[in-house]
């Protein structure tokens, strides 16, 4: 266990590989300015350790023995004050990893990112940038079978008819992709307005960032295809 240092981005490995955990630890203590706080070998015990060490962010794999990363990510997005959340993964088109980012994951990493690219990931979630891009997000949802596609596509309309006009049309340019400087060009708002919109999304969809904003845009097919 570490104590995180002033003025550095506290960080929780949760894997149950040992090998893993202490190869992740290694990459990551070479940034100064980001500091492990302490591993974990499943979900229960990040939970337990969040408690503890308040990280700001956690690197979370999925698969694991007595609470997996998918529930310990839900329960901790759920939280007020929450970590932010990446996702450690295997495969870039895996369903539990579509389920966690609606749960609010910032965005995930195959385990075989190179390391300066983790670290980057890490100080853009921080940041409130989803380590996500919107080409990976239509990937993702086009190779995972979804049984309840006109069921979920119904459910997402449903909640985007909470939004007024230009909230609508800001979550849209969301699901695009565009940055908040985009969405201000292309809507002729500026950069306050449109973050004051996107502030709006976020509560009225109690949402906790704009991937889970996208992906209800995907769900809602309110885009073009790929």
């Amino acid at each position: 266990m570490t104590a995180s240092k002033p003025g550095t981005i506290g960080v929780l490995i949760v894997d149950d590989d040992p090998l893993v955990r202490a190869g992740l630890r290694m990459m990551l203590s070479g940034a100064s300015d980001l500091t492990v706080v302490a591993d974990a070998g499943d979900g229960a015990q990040a939970l337990a350790l969040v408690d503890r060490h308040a990280p700001e962010v956690v690197l979370m794999d999925i698969r694991m023995p007595t609470m997996d990363g998918l529930t310990a990510t839900e329960a901790l997005r759920a939280r007020p004050r929450a970590p932010e959340v990446i996702v450690l993964t295997t495969f870039d088109a895996d369903e539990h990893v579509l389920r966690a980012l609606r749960a609010g994951a910032s965005g995930f990493l195959l385990k075989d990112t190179p390391p300066d690219e983790i670290v980057t990931a890490v100080r853009q979630v921080v940041q409130g940038h989803p380590v996500l891009s919107p080409g990976v997000t239509r990937r993702l949802i086009a190779r995972v079978a979804d049984s309840g596609h006109d069921r979920r596509r119904g459910r997402a309309r449903e909640r985007l008819a909470l939004l007024n006009d230009r909230e609508h049309e800001v979550a849209v340019a969301i699901g695009q992709g565009r940055s908040n400087a985009q969405i201000g060009a292309a809507l002729h708002l500026s950069l306050p307005t449109v973050k004051t919109h996107v502030s709006g999304i976020l509560a009225k969809l109690d949402f906790n960032n704009r991937v889970q904003i996208a992906l209800l845009v995907h769900d809602a097919e309110l885009l073009d295809p790929p």
